[in-house]
């Protein structure tokens, strides 16, 4: 109660009887430009800023649904791990904090994994969530995007992962690092499958994430100014000793030089995968050709040797 409705007469009082409080969610903060934005314009931009075009970072919910709209999907079961095999603790218990991301997320772990349709075309989409734990990778992450993957193949459709990840989860220790040749071997299995791996890399990404399953997409898209890297910014220039170019490590930078096929605006992703994966079942891609010496021309091996027929003196 306030000071005016302490000294105002009966009449008065009754006029701030009914009044409520304004709920304190109704704007957000761009963290960019530092503009308010009224949350229905935001949520009708999908979480673009529509002063500064930041993308802001969104759910996993949200990612489906801007996938998938108001069409069903079906929640692919993902097998149980250990909660806490190391008995981790550091300023607070890691099952605390798992239970503390579970009550804010409402997931069970950082991957989300679906089966839907895009342009009625079959796909399998896992979202990994920065907002459980920064979506960092353990055994339950590791199984998820597994699981994806063995469902992509069995299905025969194309696996499109969001990930958004600060690197792999250090409560898990060794276990968590073991999940990176993990999941490389599950798009390796992709790839001999001939089943299409679409990555679309979102704010941020880093870490063992960024040195294992997310670069090895057949195609690499890219949110705009999304953080891409293994390690961040400030942790390089103090190694090298040396200032870095702007825009270092952004999803811009990295298409220009190479390591990011496009770069795509958060309301036309989806009409850009609806045309990829139309390609894709259009003209599927076949890797078979003829070797010399075991040595495939198409196959990405740029790390190496050239052939013996090769090499001159």
């Amino acid at each position: 109660m306030n000071w005016i409705q302490n000294v105002a007469r009966p009449r008065i009082k009754r006029l701030f009887a009914g009044r409520r409080d304004t709920p304190d969610n109704l704007w957000v903060k761009c963290s960019n430009c530092g503009e308010m934005v009224f949350h229905r314009d935001m949520a009708a931009s999908l979480n673009v800023c529509p002063k500064c075009d930041h993308h802001l970072r969104i759910g996993a919910e949200e990612r489906l649904k801007l996938v998938f709209g108001d069409s069903a999907v079906e929640r692919i079961a993902v097998p149980d791990v250990p909660s806490d095999p190391l008995k981790f603790k550091d300023s607070k218990k890691y099952v605390d904090r798992l239970r503390e991301a579970r009550t804010k997320t409402g997931q069970q772990d950082a991957f989300v994994v679906v089966a839907g349709a895009i342009e009625n075309k079959p796909v399998i989409v896992a979202v990994q969530n920065f907002e459980f734990l920064g979506g960092s990778l353990g055994m339950a992450a590791g199984e998820a995007f597994i699981t994806a993957a063995e469902t992509a193949v069995a299905r025969k459709c194309p696996l499109v992962l969001f990930v958004a990840s600060g690197g792999a989860r250090m409560q898990e220790g060794i276990l968590s690092l073991m999940q990176m040749p993990r999941t490389t071997v599950a798009v390796q299995m992709l790839r001999a499958a001939k089943v299409p791996y679409i990555v679309v890399f979102t704010d941020p990404t880093s870490g063992g994430v960024t040195a294992s399953y997310a670069m090895l997409g057949d195609i690499h898209i890219a949110e705009p100014g999304a953080m891409i890297a293994f390690s961040g910014p400030r942790v390089i220039e103090q190694t090298i000793r040396e200032r870095l170019p702007d825009g270092f490590q952004r999803s811009e930078y990295l298409q220009a030089h190479g390591m990011v096929d496009v770069v795509v605006h958060r309301l036309k992703l989806k009409a850009m995968l609806a045309t990829i994966i139309t390609l894709f079942a259009d003209r599927p891609v076949t890797i078979d050709a003829p070797k010399a010496n075991g040595y495939d021309p198409t196959a990405r091996a740029v790390f190496l040797p050239p052939p013996k027929s090769e090499v001159h003196p």
